[in-house]
């Protein structure tokens, strides 16, 4: 279970006004899961000045980021804004709410990217990509001069992968289950089971934005070396790229029903 993020950095005082637990609605005074993401998600859209070049992250807190984005945009409070969309999902959003967008065939250097993250550690080292983006966001957030992470106090853990949750790995469809395989011989020491990522309806394999499919790596405890596993992982022919995002965050934004964390590297 992923370890609750203990107040030991500076709070701030979030930008959604938090209710306090005393408050007699005690139906309004409880925050949900996506109160927090929305609350992490604007505070970080406070770092995004006109004529950024920014990365837009995927998945559901970087959607409210885009869409408070958006809606500066639309008021005239931010100009000349280009994105960087991390996957087909994002470039939908951005572009429903007229936000130009761009490659990085024409911007090679980002400004800031904002995107949340699955699980961080205390050096800010991340787990990413359950959402099956992996590969175009670790391209997108390693090309810019700042990489804001977006989450909410459950994302926080002591151990990248003791949670039990996947570490997404992306590789090419030809051999999958030999790459599975291999992958999980790399961690027989730790415990790990590669299981082939599925969609729930059809039961087909799950395709990224790249037409490949998605290894998903459960480990039975913390991961160990991170660079040692990065490595391995990159090393075996048929992977393409993995979900740990090391020494990659220069800021993380958490929200808690106590406030907004802000922790830099």
């Amino acid at each position: 279970m992923a370890i609750p993020c203990s107040p030991l950095f500076y709070m701030e005082k979030p930008t959604i006004p938090i209710p306090s637990p005393a408050s007699p609605s005690s139906a309004s005074a409880v925050l949900t899961q996506d109160d927090l993401k929305r609350i992490a998600a604007y505070r970080a859209v406070e770092y995004v000045e006109s004529g950024m070049v920014l990365g837009l992250g995927t998945g559901s807190t970087a959607a409210y980021a885009i869409e408070r984005i958006g809606e500066l945009l639309k008021q005239g409070k931010l100009k000349d804004i280009v994105g960087i969309p991390t996957s087909k999902k994002t470039e939908k959003q951005a572009s429903a709410w007229d936000i130009p967008l761009s490659d990085l065939a024409a911007h090679p250097v980002l400004d800031l990217a904002i995107d949340g993250a699955d699980e961080v550690d205390p050096k800010l080292n991340l787990i990413k990509g359950r959402g099956g983006s992996l590969l175009r966001e670790k391209m997108i957030e390693g090309a810019c001069k700042k990489f804001i992470v977006i989450v909410d106090e459950t994302k926080m853990v002591e151990n990248l992968g003791e949670s039990g949750m996947a570490v997404p790995v992306e590789v090419v469809p030809f051999g999958w289950a030999f790459t599975a395989k291999k992958l999980q011989s790399l961690f027989e020491e730790v415990g790990c089971e590669a299981k082939l990522r599925r969609c729930a309806k059809s039961g087909e394999p799950f395709l990224t934005d790249n037409s490949n499919y998605i290894v998903e790596l459960f480990f039975k405890g913390p991961i160990g070396d991170l660079e040692a596993a990065s490595d391995s992982m990159l090393r075996l022919t048929g992977v393409i790229e993995h979900g740990l995002f090391l020494d990659m965050a220069t800021s993380v934004i958490i929200a808690s029903s106590f406030g907004v964390t802000m922790k830099n590297k």
